[in-house]
């Protein structure tokens, strides 16, 4: 009897330490998922502002708020694991809850985004760069489409002539320029949007709709999978709990019953 009983303490510990090292895990996870909501944010606003919807920034800040979630989920987890308070668990679960419904939400949103990308861009990316690039209260708008053309090396929405109907460059302040300087392989080299030849201009098949499109839906991409890698953790930490606290509830059972036909008062 005692030996069942020490195996089942030992079963119990080392079940409790797994939990500790998964909670640890969640916590890391935790950090990506902010770390990626985070970079959406920073270093690709930019590209933000070239969409007309706002799917895109919500998602990163649905991201950013799951991530903090789950970084204190993770926290809270290594605490009630140790500690078996029950006020701990019921705060850590509903954290759980909390993140599930998240993650729905984010997978929703990005469906819907995935969906509609395509027509969005189409409708808005040309408009966008024909009429307020280089424009006044636009220096957003003119720093993300330079920022786009030079790091997907591409050339006007579908092609380097969308440019020919760009109020910039039909004014005067284009000072006889056929593109911006950023569709330049060359851009340091001023006025160099005077020259149209492929040696000198990105002249790419589909223009910078088309690599935006894959930009956004490569990340897209990651954002589902950091999901679901999330909620993978996540489904395992909360069955080992719940076998853990059956254990545990299982011992004091047997434990009771013991004692009592001990006589033994309980």
């Amino acid at each position: 009897m005692g030996s069942n009983e020490k195996k089942e303490r030992c079963g119990t510990i080392c079940l409790k330490y797994l939990l500790f090292t998964f909670n640890f895990l969640f916590w890391l996870a935790g950090g990506a998922v902010m770390a990626v909501g985070t970079w959406t944010l920073v270093k690709k606003s930019d590209y933000i502002s070239l969409l007309s919807s706002k799917i895109y920034a919500v998602s990163a800040y649905i991201l950013i708020m799951a991530g903090v979630i789950v970084m204190v989920t993770g926290v809270l987890g290594c605490c009630a694991t140790f500690k078996e308070q029950r006020r701990l668990l019921r705060v850590y679960f509903v954290l759980l809850l909390c993140i599930f419904l998240l993650e729905i939400l984010a997978g929703v949103l990005a469906y819907i985004y995935y969906q509609q990308l395509n027509e969005e861009l189409k409708e808005n990316l040309r408009e966008t760069m024909v009429k307020k690039y280089r424009q006044p209260e636009q220096e957003h708008v003119t720093k993300a489409v330079d920022k786009l053309q030079q790091e997907f090396k591409c050339c006007g929405s579908n092609n380097s002539s969308d440019w020919v109907e760009s109020v910039w460059i039909r004014s005067g302040e284009a000072n006889q320029r056929l593109f911006p300087d950023s569709c330049c392989k060359s851009p340091v080299i001023e006025l160099c949007g005077q020259r149209d030849h492929p040696s000198n201009i990105y002249k790419v098949e589909g223009g910078c709709i088309t690599k935006l499109e894959n930009f956004i839906l490569n990340h897209l991409q990651i954002i589902g999978a950091v999901g679901v890698g999330v909620a993978c953790v996540q489904n395992f930490t909360k069955s080992a709990e719940h076998v853990r606290r059956i254990i545990v509830k299982t011992r004091a059972n047997f434990d009771g019953d013991r004692a009592i036909s001990r006589g033994i008062p309980v």
